[in-house]
């Protein structure tokens, strides 16, 4: 589902990305862990053209990441999930949903925006999956930051995408909320096959949902296994990377961040 090999991005004279070489499966639930600066965000920009990579070879989704001369037949097929959700507040939980099927639509259509039958029926389904269908007519900016971010999560399910991106998307949640977001998210790779790639800093989520874990740092893949192999020595490789810091500085490992409760309210 997506290919890479030797990957490089740098902005100026720093390069952000080191040679970057992985693979991800179909269906797949990869969780990216790293410091600030690690090269994460990049990483996942570059997956759905936000950024351009320098040099090497990337596919997603049966797509030449590197060349693609038409974006939105990428972006079709890669949706994005943000840190700080990227709602419209001033529209409704609906029309959120709906945004994500504009790359369906025709010119005319996006622009007034008018959607099919078929395309309401699927963002209330949607909105479904995400416990929120009773929210569908309120105004975005009257939920909490975690329905917001379950808004997010169900207008990315909305494209119909093979390939989900979530930079951060618990960042700014407390631990209750990040977990049930999370549990969505896994639910939707789970039942629908789409592929996940999400950049955490939460160690203890990623170890509760990830089917597999990568640390980046410094701009190089530093481990790659299941999340049962995330051991104190893997964790050194990935936040006490003495070439990731400036010198003599060593970066503490963030403390393990665990949740209790799942409920749906967030």
């Amino acid at each position: 589902m997506i290919r890479i090999r030797q990957l490089t991005k740098g902005y100026a004279d720093n390069p952000v990305l080191r040679g970057i070489d992985l693979d991800v499966q179909a269906g797949e639930f990869v969780v990216i862990l790293g410091q600030s600066g690690a090269g994460k965000s990049t990483l996942l920009r570059c997956m759905n053209r936000l950024a351009q990579a320098d040099t090497g070879e990337l596919q997603v989704a049966g797509v030449n990441a590197m060349r693609a001369a038409d974006q939105r037949a990428l972006r079709r097929q890669v949706a994005m999930i943000f840190q700080h959700h990227n709602v419209v507040a001033r529209l409704s939980v609906l029309k959120n949903v709906l945004t994500g099927r504009l790359g369906h639509c025709s010119t005319l259509a996006s622009l007034l925006q008018l959607f099919r039958r078929d395309d309401v029926a699927l963002a209330r389904d949607c909105l479904r999956r995400v416990e929120l269908e009773h929210k569908a007519g309120s105004r975005t900016d009257a939920l909490s930051g975690g329905q917001m971010q379950r808004v997010g999560i169900a207008r990315a399910l909305a494209q119909r995408p093979q390939v989900i991106l979530a930079d951060e998307p618990v960042a700014s949640l407390d631990p209750n909320t990040a977990h049930v977001v999370m549990q969505y998210l896994r639910e939707a790779s789970r039942t629908l096959g789409i592929t996940v790639v999400c950049n955490l800093h939460q160690v203890e989520l990623a170890r509760a949902f990830a089917d597999r874990i990568v640390g980046l740092a410094n701009g190089r893949l530093v481990f790659d296994g299941p999340p049962g192999q995330l051991d104190e020595a893997a964790l050194q490789r990935i936040y006490h990377n003495p070439s990731a810091n400036e010198p003599g500085q060593a970066m503490a490992a963030p403390r393990p961040i665990l949740a209790t409760g799942t409920g749906a309210s967030a």
